[in-house]
């Protein structure tokens, strides 16, 4: 088996989605098999304005301590529960931008 990761899959429908936060082989697709379900998240905010998030806090720190990799997006929610650090922020460039594109100050001659 390989690398265990814990990730969300997809469920609900279309412009109503609902995730399952599950522990399954990195290998294995995002909505395939898995190993356990720990949580689930649900993104659509409710008639109170708040978004709805169930973590099973002793499975995930039981996955955690045997080395399963938490993907972006659940990281981020383990943050929020206070399950982890803050993730590092992960900074998006634009196609063919530089990112050590500097404006340099017009050159003067001093002739």
């Amino acid at each position: 088996m390989g690398l265990v990761r814990l990730r969300l899959a997809r469920f609900g429908r279309r412009n109503l989605p609902f995730y399952r936060i599950t522990a399954a082989d990195s290998r294995a697709p995002r909505d395939g098999k898995h190993l356990e379900v720990v949580g689930h998240y649900n993104p659509i905010p409710g008639k109170d304005g708040l978004k709805r998030i169930g973590i099973n806090t002793e499975r995930i720190k039981y996955w955690l301590s045997v080395g399963a990799q938490p993907s972006h997006p659940v990281a981020r929610l383990l943050h929020l529960a206070g399950l982890m650090p803050r993730p590092a922020a992960s900074y998006i460039v634009k196609k063919g931008a530089s990112p050590n594109l500097k404006k340099s100050p017009p050159a003067t001659s001093s002739e």
